[in-house]
């Protein structure tokens, strides 16, 4: 069971990044997934989540307008695709297998992905 994410990188400010992570070991179509962050310093933190059939989505309120999350369940993948990037969205990125769509806590992670670096470069 593993959650390989990927795309991360350094990008200038107001760039793009688009990240993705495919599952393995299991189907991620029987879970809600997510994608949490860690800045240096700070408390790890939820940004988006997606319900089992992407017809619900949810942002932290500091990346509405610029993330969108979506998912793949034909490819076991789940993606987020991050616009007008600002170098307080510097983290490392962690995709998350849910057992409900709740990100508010970390109490609804069942699997945790490795995580991938993002730089925005002021």
């Amino acid at each position: 069971v593993q959650l390989q994410a990927s795309g991360g990188g350094l990008v200038q400010a107001g760039g793009s990044l688009r990240l993705s992570c495919a599952a393995s070991g299991f189907a991620l179509e029987n879970y809600a997934l997510g994608w949490f962050r860690q800045a240096p310093g700070k408390e790890r933190e939820g940004v988006s989540c997606i319900s089992n059939s992407g017809g619900l989505t949810y942002y932290v309120d500091s990346v509405k307008g610029r993330i969108t999350i979506s998912r793949d369940n034909a490819k076991n993948t789940v993606y987020l695709q991050m616009n007008s990037l600002k170098p307080e969205d510097t983290a490392v990125y962690y995709c998350v297998a849910l057992t409900a769509p709740i990100i508010a806590t970390m109490n609804f992670v069942h699997v945790w992905g490795q995580g991938t670096q993002v730089t925005v470069s002021s």
